[in-house]
């Protein structure tokens, strides 16, 4: 039996496993990376790609890649087909009837949401308060006083300190209480209020910090539950999934352990998490071209400057569980009934 019979037989693609079997193998790769900085770095959205394509069939796909750009670098990254002169390959890679259609899923990350969910669950354990203050807070604060709220929430969160450790808490309570001072609308005033009597939670968490152990999971690295998402949506249903992933310097043997862990304890069936070199696995390197554009498409969407056909093309890749607060902007990537991963998700 050829690979592509064994893949097959073995229950190809997401949601279709009976919790039996051999693991689906799940390539993965990364895109938007800026550490902790997820509000003053070089992106607004993180994308996670996870591929399951045979290993024959990833290479053939990025020969004929290579064919069509013509390109003399040793090897292709996203930026490739991002260029406009190759838009037509980006539209065969992931149109219908592509190499990657029905076998590839993209988890998203707007990085903004994401420090205010994580603010609002370290000091006030409740979800709904993250999508409250994100939806009405740049209409109430202005963009000034958004920018300067999510940077001092940024800055509280962050591992690193500068200087004094309790620092980004007074500065983060006195951003808070100058906001509130400029009388925003009650319901952004509201969450404001209950942010500003957290101090015992906010102190209690830098201190904590400086007895964090090597292997200490970074509240604002989106890359970590990220690979969790991912892992989860490919195995639903129970399928068992294994990962293999592109090297990142995040994922210490700790962190890889709280992955594992962290998806056991959801019930989801990960059975491991393998790093290996991009350049050496063709399977990452499509990971890694479907992570690089839809990170550029969706920041594009985020952005009032989308790009419909290639938004369209985008989505049914784009995994519900995705982090975003945007509502503007996910109703254009957010999947639909009827496209592939959504019923699997």
């Amino acid at each position: 039996m050829g690979e592509d019979e064994a893949d097959t037989a073995a229950g190809a693609g997401p949601g279709t496993g009976t919790g039996t079997g051999p693991a689906l193998e799940v390539a993965c790769d990364e895109s938007g990376s800026d550490g902790e900085n997820l509000t003053g770095g070089n992106t607004d959205v993180f994308a996670h790609a996870g591929v399951h394509v045979p290993m024959t069939a990833a290479a053939l796909a990025l020969r004929e890649v290579r064919a069509r750009i013509r390109s003399p670098a040793e090897e292709y990254k996203a930026n490739h087909l991002l260029r406009e002169k190759h838009r037509r390959v980006l539209e065969w890679l992931l149109a219908p009837g592509g190499p990657l259609h029905g076998r590839a899923g993209v988890h998203l990350t707007e990085k903004a949401f994401f420090v205010v969910d994580r603010v609002t669950g370290l000091l006030l354990a409740d979800p709904e308060a993250a999508v409250a203050l994100f939806r009405t807070g740049r209409e109430d604060l202005g963009d000034e006083g958004w920018r300067v709220f999510l940077a001092a929430a940024n800055r509280l969160l962050r591992g690193r300190h500068d200087g004094e450790r309790q620092a980004p808490v007074e500065h983060f309570l006195a951003t808070v209480d100058a906001l509130r001072a400029a009388r925003p609308a009650a319901r952004t005033a509201r969450v404001l209020d209950r942010l500003a009597g957290q101090r015992d939670r906010a102190e209690a968490y830098r201190t904590g910090l400086s007895g964090a152990p090597a292997g200490h999971i970074p509240v604002l690295e989106p890359l970590l539950p990220a690979i969790v998402a991912t892992a989860a949506h490919w195995s639903a249903g129970g399928r068992p999934v294994r990962l293999v992933h592109d090297r990142q310097n995040v994922l210490t043997a700790e962190r890889i352990a709280w992955v594992e862990e962290t998806a056991r304890r959801a019930g989801i069936a990960l059975t491991g998490l393998e790093l290996v070199v991009a350049r050496s696995d063709a399977r990452v390197q499509l990971a890694d071209f479907l992570a690089g554009t839809a990170r550029r498409i969706a920041s594009d969407a985020l952005n009032g400057r989308g790009d419909p056909a290639l938004t369209a093309l985008l989505r049914p890749y784009v995994l519900p569980a995705s982090v975003w607060g945007d509502a503007r902007s996910w109703g254009a990537l957010a999947p639909g009934v009827n496209d592939p991963l959504d019923v699997a998700g």
